[in-house]
């Protein structure tokens, strides 16, 4: 029976993702000249997986320039080479290529094949030991000429699998297929050891075999064919000496060989193009969530089978009413901890998020001739997979802003009595029911002075207005707004900035800053674990149900008359404290009818966005209550003010206020509120 291997195909692009982000972190952890061996063995391991799997999968292309960088890391972790930062240069440009070519091939799309040689011509420069394609190519001709005596016109191989090399998972004709890729082959299969058919175990081995490889083939490269099965079998490879050897013949054989990578290549990408596979989406589990989840759903059967035995009794009395009363709150806490478990799968450490930000620190300070150091803390927070696909971009224009303009030139900060490498820390921490991420510099910070010319200038605001230091940092974030003098392709700090924030705020989240010039910035954004589960408070607004998050609320409130002051414009403010909090009735908002619209019958729930704070009306308080959020936008349509609904207890829909959008709809009444009443002083 054949099995079809394709289906674990997306199983192996996802594994090799990995393979590439371990290559790539191990890589900017290599100390050049002294290199830790560990570390290069566990870069050559993740080469050789990628080399292997692909060959299964006859990724042959694949295959062929990952073993170029294989042979490259095996002479490193040999000693044969020394490491120095232009081989470690190439190699990070070989993982990005690497991974080019598997994302083209998992999307069906061409290989850039330009770029592949490109970066396979500087590989094999280091491999020759030369500085530039036009040395290799002389070193490699010397070298063919001095040594045509040693070439083979192939090998010849006596190959015995031990008789329970099966059971390990390794498979000849998996060898055989990779020697096959290296040149031409004959074999000739030894059945002398092979029972009758009944006496035939299916888990041992019985044959072996006899392979000659023609061509000019690396007797290194015939081992790496065996390296995994070298310990269980028996194995002879011996030499077949040429008889004579021209130097004309060698680079005709080296032409015949492109020429077989070449139709390797269009058929690896005829293949892949002819079905395109499914996108796969998966998380990697931790064993002991699944055994939690395992004991919930047990627990759960047990309380249901106890609840279906009341049920099923002919009376029911009062002590089957208590019995019920219990087995139902069994039921209810046993559905809060398997809700709690299920939402733990789908929480990973924020480390994935993290993980790109050492490779974009290296390759942008050497870019900008910046000494710049990367501290990561906090790797091990957890948070929900969706929220943490959705926070890497706008976590990489931020880093990148403190790379390019708040990190200072070496020089600059030695003037300025700094160290000249700077510093950028990245931390993730837990905070109520909120991630809490930060992004620090010990740049230059926010210069306000510029900061609040540009915004002049550009009519964000007027040169009369008195603004707070938080309010100019605030500055930053407005549509299209940047101080910067020169037009990087890095970006220059505010450019941008609204796409961060609106990109944040769409996941539920505040961005805020702080700075100091001269000292620094601190970029803090607050998230919610995750976009599936709400923590809210019921309110009533007449015959309507909304749901207030409970991370905006600061406080919710009786309303005292005596603090309700009016200001122009027909508005109403509450003095709580030290603040002046506008009052947002929800009956004006949403166009529908309250109880009363004398709001010093009402109550007041105070909440704030971004350092903001309004003061919502409503009629009556309905407890706190968790939610599953459902989309407005994929079941209905986008709707100012509301950011999703859920369905209660009851059965009842309730709509989920967004704050944010719930201030941006009281402003816009406001304003209109003043022009209607400007109209009318004019019309009198």
């Amino acid at each position: 029976m054949s099995i079809d291997i394709s289906q674990f195909l997306d199983t192996f692009y996802e594994e090799s993702f990995e393979g590439l982000d371990i290559m790539e972190s191990e890589l900017l952890n290599l100390d050049v000249g002294e290199a830790d061996e560990e570390v290069i063995n566990t870069i050559f391991r993740a080469a050789h997986s990628i080399k292997g799997g692909s060959g299964t999968f006859g990724l042959n292309a694949v295959a062929d320039y990952t073993h170029v960088m294989e042979t490259l890391l095996d002479e490193m972790r040999a000693g044969q080479r020394e490491v120095t930062q232009n081989a470690v240069d190439v190699l990070l440009r070989s993982v990005d290529v690497l991974r080019s070519m598997l994302l083209s091939l998992k999307d069906n799309e061409d290989l850039d094949h330009d770029t592949i040689a490109k970066t396979h011509r500087e590989l094999k420069v280091l491999l020759s030991g030369g500085n530039s394609p036009t040395e290799s190519t002389a070193t490699a001709n010397t070298a063919t000429e001095s040594t045509a005596e040693e070439k083979v016109l192939g090998w010849t191989i006596t190959f015995k699998p031990n008789a329970d090399m099966l059971q390990t998972g390794n498979d000849p004709v998996r060898i055989i297929r990779e020697l096959d890729s290296l040149g031409d082959i004959s074999i000739e299969v030894n059945t002398e050891q092979l029972p009758e058919l009944e006496l035939i175990d299916p888990e041992l081995s019985y044959l072996s075999w006899t392979i000659k490889v023609s061509g000019d083939v690396a007797e290194d490269d015939i081992k790496e064919c065996f390296e995994w099965v070298e310990d269980e079998c028996e194995l002879s490879i011996i030499a077949d000496k040429p008889e004579a050897t021209t130097p004309a013949s060698v680079p005709a054989a080296q032409e015949r060989r492109e020429g077989d990578r070449r139709q390797s290549d269009r058929r690896t990408s005829a293949k892949s193009s002819s079905k395109k596979p499914a996108e796969s989406s998966s998380i990697r589990v931790n064993i002991d969530k699944v055994d939690d989840l395992i004991n919930m759903v047990g627990e759960l059967v047990i309380t249901q089978s106890m609840l279906s035995q009341i049920g099923d009794s002919e009376e029911f009395d009062s002590a089957a009413l208590e019995r019920l009363n219990d087995g139902l709150t069994q039921l209810e806490q046993h559905t809060r901890e398997l809700q709690e478990s299920v939402m733990r799968i789908r929480m990973m450490p924020i480390s994935f998020a993290f993980q790109r930000f050492p490779r974009l620190v290296h390759d942008l300070s050497s870019q900008l001739d910046k000494k710049i150091e990367l501290v990561l803390t906090g790797e091990s927070t957890e948070l929900d997979k969706t929220v943490m696909e959705k926070i890497g971009d706008p976590l990489v224009h931020l880093v990148r802003n403190s790379l390019d303009h708040g990190i200072e030139t070496p020089q600059v900060r030695l003037d300025n009595g700094k160290s000249e490498t700077g510093t950028i820390e990245l931390n993730a921490f837990h905070q109520g029911g909120n991630i809490v991420i930060e992004i620090k510099d010990d740049g230059a910070g926010l210069n306000h002075e510029r900061i609040l010319a540009k915004a002049i200038d550009s009519g964000v605001i007027k040169k009369e207005d008195k603004l707070t230091p938080e309010q100019v940092n605030d500055l930053i974030f407005a549509p299209g707004f940047s101080t910067a003098e020169v037009v990087s392709d890095v970006s220059g700090r505010g450019v941008g900035m609204d796409v961060v924030r609106r990109n944040i705020r769409a996941l539920g989240g505040t961005v805020e800053v702080q700075s100091e010039a001269g000292v620094g910035s601190v970029f803090t954004i607050r998230l919610p674990l995750t976009l599936a589960i709400l923590d809210g408070q019921l309110v009533r607004v007449g015959k309507e149900t909304y749901i207030v998050p409970l991370i905006s609320i600061i406080e919710s409130l009786q309303i005292n008359p005596e603090m309700i002051n009016s200001v122009t414009g027909a508005a109403d403010v509450y003095k709580l404290r030290d603040d002046y909090i506008p009052i947002v009735r929800l009956y004006d908002i949403f166009g529908i009818e309250a109880d009363t619209t004398d709001i010093t019958d009402g109550l007041l729930v105070v909440v704030e966005n971004e350092g903001k704070k309004i003061a919502i009306c409503v009629d009556e308080l309905l407890g706190q209550q968790q939610v599953v959020i459902k989309s407005l936008e994929t079941n209905l349509k986008q709707i100012d003010g509301l950011s999703g609904a859920t369905i209660l207890g009851n059965g009842t829909v309730a709509l989920i206020l967004d704050i944010n959008g719930v201030m941006h709809l009281y402003q816009h009444s406001r304003k209109l509120s003043t022009v209607t009443s400007h109209q009318k002083i004019i019309a009198a």
